[in-house]
C-alpha cells in the first residue's frame, strides 16, 4: 500500500513538470521553439542522434502519450483507495503544486513575474470553461432522453 501510495503521488506530480513546458502546437509544445531545440540538439537525452524533425515530432507524441497513459494509470489505483485517502493524497498533491509554483514565482524577475501570473490566470480560465463543458456535456444524454 505505502509503495503504491508513493508511486501515485509521483506520478501524479508529473503534471507540475509539464507546466513548465511552453504552449505550442504539439501535446509538449512548439517543435521548433528555441527551448526545444537547445533541448534536443545541446543539452537533451537526444542530442547526441542527430534526429530529424519528423523524428523529433514522433519522439514528442510519444512522450505525451506516455504522460496521458501515466496520469490514467494514476487514476485508476487512485479509484481503489478508501475516499479519505484519495482526498489526503489530492490535497498534499495540490499542496506541492502551490509550493511549486510559489518557489518558480521567487525565482523569476518582477516582469516575468507578471507574464507568469497572467499564464496562470488563463490556465485557471481555461480550467472552469473546460469544467463547464465538462457540465454541460454531462447534461446532455439526460436531455436527449
Amino acid at each position: 500500500m505505502r509503495k503504491t501510495l508513493i508511486a501515485l503521488m509521483f506520478a501524479a506530480a508529473l503534471p507540475t513538470v509539464a507546466l513548465a513546458m511552453p504552449e505550442g502546437n504539439g501535446p509538449t509544445g512548439p517543435m521548433d521553439g528555441p527551448r526545444h531545440s537547445e533541448h534536443m540538439r545541446g543539452k537533451g537525452p537526444w542530442s547526441q542522434l542527430d534526429l530529424s524533425r519528423e523524428q523529433r515530432q514522433q519522439i514528442d507524441k510519444l512522450m505525451g502519450e506516455q504522460m496521458h497513459e501515466r496520469k490514467a494509470l494514476v487514476e485508476k489505483y487512485l479509484e481503489k483507495l478508501s475516499p479519505a485517502d484519495q482526498k489526503a493524497m489530492k490535497d498534499e498533491l495540490a499542496a506541492r503544486h502551490q509550493k511549486t509554483q510559489a518557489d518558480i514565482r521567487a525565482l523569476l524577475k518582477p516582469e516575468q513575474q507578471k507574464q507568469f501570473d497572467a499564464n496562470l490566470k488563463k490556465e485557471e480560465e481555461r480550467r472552469a470553461e473546460w469544467a463547464q463543458f465538462e457540465a454541460w456535456k454531462a447534461q446532455q444524454p439526460q436531455k436527449a432522453q
